[in-house]
């Protein structure tokens, strides 16, 4: 638990919640021996952290702020922010400018800021269930005596287009170690260059496959002595809600040991939501000439749902 391991410079200090939800975050940092902590929440979970916080017994230590956090005021500098403000993508629907919004008006200098930092990685994949889904059409046939082979077209233009599509992806699908194309230190970040996040990617196939995607996650570190904790999302760690972002290529494409994955990707907000990313990737794949596509997340797609 990055909270507690952090015990030391939570005890007899002022915290901030970004977005605390429930407050089970404020909870903890109560626990860690806090002296104050002001959870800042917009949302009408805001009235259930009352409760919780109540049954708790720490209505002395944790004040529940119902309002947007670059609308409240504090009585107060704090020592501590803590937020789990990571999106789908890492900036899907974040609330990272909100904590740099708390970093720079609440924040003690020299004050700690958990998680204190972020990275993207990106690798090829060979989604198996996309392709199954595909291959399904032209077993109709067989199984039911109609021939649908013609829907294979349709639905590869269904399945590979420009969303980004949220969904677990397996060791197995990734095609070779992962590619870091960015990081954020929350200390120095600013709100401006989070509209502009990009990077290039380079990446060595392990062996004979296909490419019909690449897949992006992200890693947070907490700081916590000579060991920080890091939370993963990446394929190769237990599965979280975060998941993974999957963009499909338009056309898969055979690769083979040593065969080179790489390109720029560029992650900004969307024209119509800021919260909202697209991410636009040019790519080649061994001999294949660059190619470039730019994906959003479908509306009405949002980092609260299961």
């Amino acid at each position: 638990m990055a909270i507690l391991r952090n015990s030391n410079a939570i005890e007899g200090k002022v915290v901030l919640d970004v977005g605390a939800g429930t407050g089970v975050l404020s909870i903890f940092c109560a626990q860690a021996g806090a002296r104050k902590v002001y959870a800042v929440e917009g949302s009408s979970i805001a009235d259930q952290a009352v409760k919780i916080v109540k049954l708790n017994k720490m209505e002395d230590k944790i004040d529940i702020i119902k309002g947007t956090l670059e609308a409240i005021d504090l009585p107060e500098q704090v020592d501590v922010i803590v937020s789990e403000w990571m999106g789908y993508a890492l900036l899907h629907e974040s609330m990272l400018n909100s904590v740099l919004f708390a970093r720079d008006k609440w924040l003690k200098p020299g004050g700690l800021i958990l998680p204190c930092k972020a990275e993207l990685y990106l690798a090829p994949i060979n989604d198996l269930v996309s392709e199954d889904r595909l291959n399904f059409w032209s077993t109709v046939k067989n199984q039911y005596g109609v021939d649908m082979s013609c829907m294979t077209d349709f639905a590869r233009r269904c399945i590979m287009n420009n969303d980004i599509t949220v969904n677990p992806v397996t060791v197995e699908d990734v095609l070779s170690h992962p590619s870091k194309f960015a990081e954020l230190d929350l200390y120095t970040v600013t709100v401006d260059q989070l509209k502009s996040v990009k990077g290039i990617f380079s990446c060595d196939c392990f062996g004979s496959s296909t490419v019909n995607a690449l897949c992006v996650w992200f890693t947070v570190t907490f700081p916590g002595g000579e060991k920080p904790l890091i939370l993963s999302t990446s394929p190769f760690k237990q599965e979280t809600h975060w998941k993974q972002a999957i963009l499909y290529l338009d056309e898969p494409v055979d690769v083979e040991q040593d065969t080179k994955v790489e390109g720029e990707i560029h992650m900004y907000p969307s024209a119509e939501s800021s919260r909202h990313i697209c991410i636009h990737v040019d790519y080649s794949i061994g001999q294949l000439k660059m190619q470039s596509k730019t994906f959003s997340i479908p509306d009405g797609y949002s980092e609260t749902q299961p």
